[in-house]
């Protein structure tokens, strides 16, 4: 199995919610994407739902002497969460990567000022939330993504990914009411991997998603 693209995955995905709502499992349905990637699976599950589409920007902290090893997250002003299991590996504490946490953070402001344009962020008590991103390696941005929503006091929380790996979505379990995946692959390498075509969108591609989307 593998997805032709975030557009494919994102109507599978939608598919399956949509069958969820006609359950009455989904009332008063809000989409959070996780973007950049997550933005254009959420377009697609937004649509079928009739449902208000928007960004949560989450920042993966990554280790001081390799950025691309990921050893926690950042959501908004919340304290960031770590995984402590990797940090000790690494012999990392808190202290060694407080200028990384100050860098992403500095860039979470950015985007997110960027998205919103001087748009609110949605009022999320109460609603469903249905947190999307486009797939799970090690979790840890949206462990970060879920926190962030419960402080926001929503009715339930739904984590909704095409792919996974099977760890990352039992661990998943623990901070979403519901986690709906499509595809854990036993040998799970790499999300990219999980499609033929896995190009990274850009700032501009993420507001015209969020823009045409409103105007549904």
């Amino acid at each position: 199995m593998q997805f032709h693209d975030r557009g494919q995955a994102g109507r599978e995905l939608a598919e399956r919610l949509r069958t969820e709502q006609e359950k009455g499992n989904l009332p008063d349905p809000v989409v959070l994407a996780l973007p950049r990637g997550g933005v254009a699976v959420a377009r697609e599950v937004a649509r079928a739902l009739h449902a208000p589409l928007d960004v949560l920007v989450v920042r993966k902290i990554g280790a001081p002497f390799q950025e691309e090893l990921g050893v926690g997250a950042i959501a908004g002003e919340d304290d960031p969460v770590f995984d402590e299991w990797a940090l000790a590996r690494l012999g990392l504490g808190e202290t060694e990567l407080a200028p990384v946490v100050e860098r992403e953070r500095a860039e979470l402001r950015r985007r997110e000022r960027h998205y919103r344009q001087g748009r609110p962020a949605p009022d999320l008590a109460g609603r469903t939330v249905i947190v999307v991103d486009d797939g799970l390696a090690t979790g840890s941005t949206a462990r970060a993504a879920l926190r962030a929503v419960r402080r926001r006091n929503p009715g339930r929380v739904v984590l909704a990914v095409p792919v996974s790996s099977p760890e990352a979505a039992e661990l998943m379990r623990a901070e979403a009411d519901e986690v709906l995946c499509l595809w854990q692959p036993a040998s799970f390498m790499a999300v990219g991997l999980c499609y033929e075509e896995f190009e990274q969108l850009t700032d501009e591609e993420v507001m015209r998603v969020l823009h045409a989307t409103a105007g549904d």
